[in-house]
Formats: C-alpha cells, structure tokens, sequence
C-alpha cells in the first residue's frame, strides 16, 4: 500500500510538470501569435526588467535567494504616432490567479495602439508559461503590484517615446485588482486608471467560492493560510479596504450578472469609495450579456462599453487619435 502510495504521488507530481511544459509551449505559440496580429500597427517587442526579490523562498533555489526577480512583458508601440514628440503609455495587467497576456486581448490592444497608445503588459510573478518556479512566485495582491509598477517604470526609463506625466493603467477582474492597488500605493505614478469587475475583497470573495479556489492562496508558496486563518492578511490585498487612498482619476464598471467576480465585491469597493469621499466614477450594468467578460468580447454592447473606457482615459492622457 505504501509503494502505491507513493506511485501515485510520483504520477501527480509528473502530471503537474507536463501541465507547465504545456503551459510554456502554449506562451511560446502565443509569443508568435502576438507578432502576426499586431505587426501591421505596431512594433511589437518581448522584453525583460526586475521585480522585487520572491517575498517567498519555497520556490527559489539556494543559489538565487535575495535577487531580483526577472519579468517578461510586451511592448506595443504604434507605427503611425510622430516619431518626434512624446505619447501616452497605457499599463494593461492581464488577469487570473495563475494567467498570463495572451492573443485573447489583441481586438482590446488593437483599439489602444490605433488611438496612439504606447502599450506595456507584463507576465507578473505567478504567470504561466514560465516555469514550475515561476508560477510558485505567485504573491497576488502583493508584489505582483510591485512587478507591473516596474513595468511602468521600465517604459518611461527605456523607450524615449513614452510621456513620463501621461501614464495610465487598465485592468480586468484579478487585473482590475492590481490597477487598483497600483493607484492606491503609486497615486503620482498614473493620470488616470480602469478597472473592469475588479477582485475588491479577498475576504468575501473566499465566502462564495469553492476549496479548490482556496487553496491556490493558502498553498505553501503563497500566503500559506486561509482566509479564515488570516483574514487581516487578505484584507491587506483587498482594494475595497484601502478606499481612501484613491487620489487618481478612476472609472470602474461591473455588472450584476458576473459569474466569476460577484456584484456585491465592487459594490463594497464603491460603497467604500464614497464613504471615504472621493471622486470617481462608475458603472453598474444590469445583467450584460457576457457576463464576467461582457465588455471584452465583440458585441455591440462590448464595443459601446470599450468606448466608454477610452472617453474617461483620452481626458487625462490624450492620444493623438482618440476614439471618439
């Protein structure tokens, strides 16, 4: 019984490392994928900087402790912008627990780099296609925070067509989560920002989602407890707790039907927006079509919606060739 035991552990742990030699061929596909549908409007690049070193070592190796931590990310720049002057930047963070940037964000890329923008999303701590390791890096709501603020940072310091005070940042769901806790710690950093069906509290999100969802933060290289073990510590990565650091510009929408991040968790982070007296503006659509995803697909609805997103970022960043 014991050797059974341990056959079926050793087949586990031989199944999770087909799943990320899957998960970088799949990357590697998308990387390509990337160049054919963007090449005809922009110059398309991979690039590497640093993030913050692991805030955990269950994944990193004896020899690698203590150094920065390498993140690949993409950079759009738009062919048809004057080569001559400075145009707006526009950090997009993809979502998902475990995610990454793929070609399923082209149509939404595609309408920022036609308006002008200078586009930056990186593959944060946590993303997959990188590796076993990689994907142990994971700290969400923490220094992936960190990792798409040095994405900015690495724009403005290294491609000499970013304008350093027309900065925005846009996300969606997990990705919404980042943005938010972006503009809170880096309020001078972004003019403006977006976040769509944003995560807002971690700890209400654990009371209706199911184990499996838990224990990608309670495993061992994350957080390491549970919401109800630790419930300060996801209230620390939860947007919807710190309202009162907003001072950039921000729009948000959601609506009622989102299967995935429940209405009432942007309706805390909203509710605690106003307490907290600050000016921004929102959104609450009634049972879109799409649900989670209502306005990332291609509906009329979608577009509408997308138009509205750009409307709110063209006041504070300016495009030369805003969608009207």
């Amino acid at each position: 019984m014991e050797d059974l035991v341990k056959q079926i552990e050793e087949l586990k742990r031989q199944q999770q490392g087909l799943a990320h030699v899957f998960a970088s061929l799949h990357k590697a596909i998308d990387d390509l994928m990337w160049y054919q549908v963007m090449q005809d409007v922009a110059v398309v690049d991979k690039v590497v900087y640093c993030g913050p070193p692991p805030a955990n070592t269950y994944a990193q190796s004896p020899q690698d402790k203590g150094n920065p931590l390498k993140i690949h990310a993409y950079t759009f720049v738009p062919k048809h912008i004057d080569k001559n002057k400075k145009h707006p930047l526009l950090v997009f963070v993809h979502g998902g627990v475990h995610s990454n940037f793929s070609t399923g964000s082209a149509h939404i890329i595609r309408e920022m780099v036609t308006q002008g923008y200078i586009v930056i999303s990186s593959d944060y701590r946590g993303s997959t296609g990188y590796g076993e390791q990689f994907y142990k890096f994971i700290d969400y709501g923490g220094l992936e925070v960190e990792d798409v603020y040095e994405g900015r940072n690495f724009m403005i310091e290294n491609e000499p067509l970013v304008d350093p005070d027309r900065v925005g940042i846009i996300g969606w769901s997990h990705g919404g989560l980042i943005t938010l806790m972006n503009i809170f710690k880096y309020p001078e950093a972004y003019k403006a920002a977006y976040a769509g069906v944003p995560v807002s509290d971690l700890v209400a999100r654990m009371g209706y989602k199911g184990e499996r969802y838990h224990a990608l933060f309670s495993a061992p290289y994350h957080i390491g407890k549970s919401a109800v073990e630790d419930p300060w510590e996801y209230r620390r990565r939860s947007p919807a707790w710190h309202a009162e650091k907003l001072q950039t510009p921000l729009l948000i929408h959601t609506t009622t039907n989102d299967e995935d991040v429940n209405v009432l968790e942007v309706e805390h982070l909203i509710k605690a927006l106003k307490a907290a007296g600050k000016d921004f503006e929102y959104k609450i659509y009634q049972n879109a079509p799409g649900g989670h995803v209502f306005n990332r697909i291609d509906t009329k609805l979608a577009k509408e919606s997308r138009k509205e997103i750009w409307r709110f970022l063209n006041k504070y960043l300016k495009p030369d060739f805003p969608i009207e």
